[in-house]
């Protein structure tokens, strides 16, 4: 019975028993959703009753959120193949907010004649590609005005790290990357929890750094999934790392598939979990090949797209 099925069973006051027909409308408990009250007091008052199992179904509900593994990224908008997990595997265009992937970004580009044009202009709105801090920063600027959860990210790390010709600043670069974790871009998420895990501009503080983590991998972040797998392993708790480890690694992490294969060498997992998760990293790795990102990675020492 799935803990669905169990909201549906309780249909009348945890604490007084009354059901709907007696006392009206009944609300589920806001953490749990698995009783019900007729009113807050009826809450307030079963409380110290139902607060254990209500901690424990908030955890079981949470992990079966946390565990699932994520749909797989959006396809190249040119190639049409599922875009890598890393971003070393794809371009950002400044100039119109589209992703492509190396393979197609280093490709030759045609028009609808067949006739090569020039491959250092956007395949999309036929913009050349910038080449100064200023010329990078106009076309941010423009892209942060229309809300571009990249661009926003893209100027909150400068801020972050003095870059692109600007005063480092903190406060104005975790502002900035709050607004592009809000706006669903991971690799935000992956940031802020980053500057929690280690003190970069704010206090430490390891529930917030979890909790940025933890938003970044259940929206598919492989970095952040791969994150927390680290901490629950420096935690003793070696199931729930090797859970995180197998979720990206079938994501195309390939520093989980390596981690997987230690913690089988040193006897923390079984030779059937290092055999899964190198069968569902060669399935990524079919997913997101074509001959233009094998080209690309030969050309391109700094490419990787896996």
């Amino acid at each position: 019975m799935s803990m669905n099925d169990k909201t549906d069973i309780v249909s009348s006051c945890a604490n007084c028993g009354k059901g709907e027909e007696e006392s009206g409308n009944l609300k589920k408990c806001g953490a749990c959703k698995m009783v019900k009250y007729c009113s807050t007091n009826c809450q307030q008052a079963h409380r110290p009753q139902h607060k254990k199992e209500c901690r424990k179904h908030v955890k079981e509900l949470h992990d079966e959120k946390l565990f699932k593994q994520p749909p797989p990224a959006e396809d190249c908008p040119i190639c049409f193949v599922r875009l890598p997990a890393l971003d070393t595997g794809w371009r950002y265009k400044s100039c119109c907010g589209k992703v492509i992937c190396s393979g197609c970004y280093h490709a030759p580009v045609y028009d609808n004649q067949g006739n090569e044009v020039d491959k250092h202009k956007c395949p999309f709105c036929r913009t050349p590609t910038p080449y100064t801090d200023e010329e990078i920063n106009e076309r941010t600027r423009k892209r942060v005005e229309a809300n571009d959860a990249y661009a926003i990210y893209d100027l909150g790390c400068d801020y972050r790290d003095g870059e692109s010709g600007l005063r480092q600043d903190h406060t104005k670069a975790l502002e900035l990357l709050h607004r592009a974790a809000k706006l669903g871009y991971t690799n935000a998420s992956v940031c802020i929890g980053y500057a929690y895990d280690n003190g970069r501009g704010v206090e430490f503080d390891s529930k917030k750094s979890t909790y940025y983590y933890e938003l970044a991998a259940m929206r598919g972040n492989v970095i952040a999934r791969h994150n927390l797998g680290n901490n629950e392993a420096r935690e003793g708790n070696i199931d729930r790392a090797l859970k995180h480890y197998m979720i990206s690694a079938r994501d195309g992490y390939a520093d989980s598939l390596e981690t997987i294969q230690r913690l089988y060498s040193n006897g923390f997992a079984t030779k059937d979990d290092y055999t899964k998760a190198l069968i569902s990293y060669q399935a990524y790795l079919g997913e997101i090949k074509n001959v233009q990102r094998d080209e690309a990675a030969a050309f391109t020492e700094d490419y990787r797209y896996y």
